[in-house]
């Protein structure tokens, strides 16, 4: 299992990014596919997940604001991100479990795997 995360960068507030982690090594759609976040100093967050039946759950920071989905032939999962502001700087890390998601969706310690992170910094 392989996963690879782009798509990072530096934007102004207000602005948006797209985030893609390519997965390798798995089937895609049976698995649960998570956004994680973590900012200096802070515990790894998470952002948004998504099931084998592509149901989305967010963290309230950013309801609204983000898009989870996935393309299971391209096997690559997506994060876009809309309205950026300085609290959502931080890395991205994209991770995966077998199963479909569940309440504990949030929890980091739930996957098995996951992606080396891509950073996002928006400025002021």
């Amino acid at each position: 299992v392989h996963l690879v995360e782009s798509g990072g960068g530096s934007v102004q507030g207000g602005g948006s990014l797209r985030l893609s982690c390519a997965c390798t090594g798995f089937t895609v759609g049976l698995y649960c596919l998570g956004w994680f976040r973590q900012a200096p100093g802070k515990e790894r967050e998470g952002v948004a997940s998504i099931n084998d039946l592509d149901a989305t759950t967010y963290a309230d920071s950013v309801k609204g604001r983000f898009t989870v989905s996935k393309d299971n032939a391209k096997k690559t999962l997506y994060l876009q991100m809309n309205s950026l502001n300085p609290e959502d700087t931080a890395m991205y890390y994209c991770a995966a479990h077998w199963g479909r998601c569940s309440g504990s969706w949030s929890s980091a310690g739930r996957y098995d795997y996951w992606g080396q992170g891509t950073q996002v910094t928006v400025s002021s």
